[in-house]
C-alpha cells in the first residue's frame, strides 16, 4: 500500500470520527431539552415535570432492537439520516403544542383536566426519543470499532462524549435564558424561538451528514451472513452491563433533573428571584463538569482501564450524593447564574447543589466504561448487543420518574437515596460483574478485525 493511499484512508477515518462526534452532540441537544421544558409543564401539573423526559426515553425501549436491525440492513449513514428526519418531526410536533390544543381537555388526573397541548408535547418528546435512540445506536459501536475496541475504543467514546457534554452544558443554559422565571402563565410559546433553532439544526445536520463518508462494516458482503449459535444474552458480563446502562442513564438524567426542580422551588431552595434561570444555570455546570471529566478520561483511557475508572468514579459519586443528602439547606454557596433580565450575577444556593453538580465529573465516564466493558469479547455479537443497550436507555425515563415521585412524597434530597442505590450497583459491576466468564463461546471476528475491515473499506 502506497503512503498516499494510507494517508487518504486515515483522513477519511478522521472525517468519520468527527461525524460521530457531531452526532454525539446532537444526542445531548435533543435529550436535554426535556428537563427545562418540564419546569413549564410541572407548574401546570405537579406530576408532569419528568413526563417529557419519560416519553423521550420510553422510545428507546421500542426502538432499540429495530435501530440495531437498521444498522445491519441499511448501514450507519442512512440510519443517522433517518434519525435526523425523525428528530425534525419531533421538534415540529412539540412546537405544535405551543399553538394548539390549549383549550381542549383530553382526560383528568386527580380531578384536574389535562389539556390536549400537553398530550401533543408528550407525543413530540416521544418522537424525538426515536431520533436519539437511532443516533446512539450509530455512534457508540462505530466509535468503539474505529478505536479498535479495548481501552482505545473507550478512549474514542469518551472523546465523543465530550461533545455530548458540551451540548448538554449549553442546552439547559440556553433554555433557562429564554424561559426566565417560570410562573403559572409560562407556556411553550415562551420557548418557540428555541424550537425554531432546534428544527433548523436538524435540517442542517441532515445536509452535512448526507455529504460525509461513513464506513459501513455491515454492508457490501453479498449473501455472506454470520452464523449466530448464541446471543449477547449468553454473556453474563453483557447482561449485567445491560442492567448497569439502565441504572446509569437514570443516574445521569435524575441528578440534574431533580436538582432543577429543587432549586426552582423557592420555598425549599430559598431562591426568590429568577429561580428557574438559576436552577438551569446550575444544572449547566453539571453538564460542563461532564465535559471536563470526559476530556480527562479521553486522555488517560489509553493507559488506565475502563474497570479502574468506573470503580473510582462510582465510589466518589456515592460519597458526593450522601454529602448532598445530609447537608442542611441552610448552608449556602455562591454560584454564577444568568437571566435575560439581569445578565450574569452571583446567587446563593444550598451547598447540596454543589455536591450534586460535582457528580458530573463522575457520571461523565460511566456510559463509555460500562458499554466498553459489556461488549468486550463479543465479536460478531456486538451489533446485536448495541440494540439491546439502546433499549435499556429507557432507564433514563423510568428511574428519574420514580425519583421525582419520591421527591414529591418524601422530599427532594430523600429522592437521591435511589441514586445511591443505583451507584452501588455500578460499583459492583466495575468490581465483579464486568468480568467475562463466558470465554468458551465462539464469537468469530473481534473489534480489531472489524476495524481492519473498515480500514480496507475506506
Amino acid at each position: 500500500m502506497s503512503p498516499t493511499t494510507n494517508s487518504s484512508k486515515k483522513s477519511r477515518n478522521i472525517v468519520a470520527i468527527i461525524a460521530m462526534f457531531f452526532l454525539f452532540a446532537m444526542i445531548s441537544f435533543v435529550t436535554n431539552l426535556a428537563a427545562p421544558l418540564g419546569t413549564i409543564w410541572g407548574n401546570n401539573y405537579s406530576w408532569a415535570g419528568m413526563m417529557g423526559n419519560f416519553m423521550n426515553f420510553l422510545a428507546y425501549l421500542i426502538m432499540g432492537i429495530p435501530a440495531g436491525t437498521m444498522l445491519v440492513k441499511i448501514g450507519y449513514k442512512k440510519t443517522a439520516l433517518w434519525a435526523m428526519a425523525i428528530g425534525a418531526l419531533g421538534i415540529a410536533v412539540q412546537y405544535l403544542s405551543s399553538v394548539a390544543g390549549g383549550e381542549v381537555a383530553c382526560f383528568s388526573v386527580s380531578g384536574q383536566p389535562v389539556m390536549l397541548n400537553f398530550v401533543i408535547y408528550l407525543l413530540g418528546a416521544f418522537i424525538c426519543g426515536f431520533c436519539v435512540c437511532m443516533l446512539n445506536t450509530v455512534v457508540n459501536p462505530m466509535l468503539n470499532i474505529l478505536g479498535g475496541g479495548g481501552n482505545t475504543g473507550n478512549q474514542l467514546i469518551q472523546a465523543g462524549g465530550s461533545c455530548n457534554s458540551l451540548a448538554g452544558t449549553l442546552t439547559p443554559l440556553f433554555v433557562g435564558m429564554l424561559i426566565g422565571n417560570v410562573t403559572k402563565d409560562t407556556t411553550m410559546s415562551s420557548v418557540a424561538p428555541l424550537l425554531y433553532i432546534a428544527f433548523g439544526v436538524f435540517v442542517v445536520s441532515f445536509i452535512i451528514i448526507s455529504f460525509v463518508s461513513i464506513p459501513e462494516p455491515n454492508l457490501g458482503k453479498g449473501d455472506k451472513k454470520p452464523k449466530y449459535s448464541h446471543s449477547p444474552w449468553n454473556f453474563r458480563h453483557t447482561v449485567l452491563g445491560v442492567i448497569g446502562i439502565f441504572f446509569y442513564v437514570g443516574i445521569e438524567i435524575g441528578i440534574p433533573g431533580v436538582l432543577i426542580f429543587y432549586l426552582s422551588d423557592s420555598s425549599v431552595s430559598g431562591i426568590t428571584e429568577n429561580a428557574t434561570a438559576v436552577a438551569t444555570a446550575v444544572a449547566a455546570v453539571y453538564w460542563l463538569l461532564m465535559l471536563v471529566g470526559r476530556l480527562c478520561s479521553s486522555v488517560i483511557s489509553g493507559k488506565v482501564s475502563s474497570r479502574a475508572q468506573l470503580t473510582a468514579v462510582s465510589t466518589v459519586a456515592i460519597i458526593l450524593i450522601m454529602l448532598a443528602i445530609f447537608m442542611p439547606a441552610s448552608v449556602k454557596v455562591s454560584v454564577p447564574a444568568y437571566s435575560v433580565a439581569d445578565g450574569f450575577s452571583m446567587c446563593e444556593v444550598p451547598i447540596s447543589a454543589l455536591f450534586l453538580v460535582l457528580c458530573g465529573l463522575c457520571t461523565s465516564i460511566m456510559w463509555g466504561g460500562i458499554f466498553n466493558l459489556a461488549v468486550e469479547g463479543l465479536g460478531k455479537y456486538t451489533a446485536q448487543a448495541s440494540g439491546i443497550f439502546m433499549m435499556m436507555v429507557v432507564g433514563g425515563g423510568v428511574m428519574p420518574l420514580i425519583q421525582n415521585a419520591i421527591a414529591n412524597g418524601a422530599g427532594y434530597m430523600a429522592s437521591y437515596w435511589l441514586v445511591v442505590a443505583m451507584l452501588v450497583y455500578i460499583l459492583f459491576y466495575a468490581l465483579k460483574g464486568s468480568k467475562n466468564v463466558n470465554r468458551d463461546i465462539p464469537v468469530g471476528e473481534d473489534e480489531r478485525e472489524v476495524a481492519d475491515e473498515i480500514e480496507n473499506a475506506l
